[in-house]
């Protein structure tokens, strides 16, 4: 599996990578595969702000519930609609499958607690 250049991932085993027009932000192949087959997703609402750390939304497989924490403040612009129908995309890539693309307030402040993806995997 590629993992995307510049990604970025927190203690709570979410990515963000910052994108042209915001950031993208999902769950790492390491939880998915902790988690196993996921079975649903619920999504938040566009335009809603959430803080960092703040719950936006929740990963549920065969195996557990896991509540996401929002990696950087910001607001939701636009949710992977496609993960309504189809949550297991999620297991077939979770970096192609994103769950939320925002405008982040400060990505610069908020990312300092974040980790590059091979510290990350040294810290799992």
């Amino acid at each position: 599996m590629d993992i995307p250049e510049g990604i970025l991932c927190s203690d709570t085993h979410q990515w963000i990578l910052e994108v042209e027009d915001g950031a993208l932000i999902g769950l790492t192949d390491w939880i998915v595969e902790q988690m196993s087959d996921i079975v649903s997703v619920e999504l938040p609402e566009t335009n809603s702000k959430y803080s960092k750390d703040e719950i936006f939304s929740t990963v549920e497989s065969v195996k557990t519930a896991l509540e996401l924490l929002m990696p950087v403040s910001g607001e939701i612009k636009e949710v992977n609609e496609a993960l309504i129908n189809a949550p297991e995309l999620i297991n077939e890539n979770p970096y192609d499958n994103w769950i939320v693309k925002i405008t982040p307030d400060n990505f610069q402040k908020d990312s300092e607690t974040l980790m590059e993806y091979d510290d990350y995997i040294d810290n799992v």
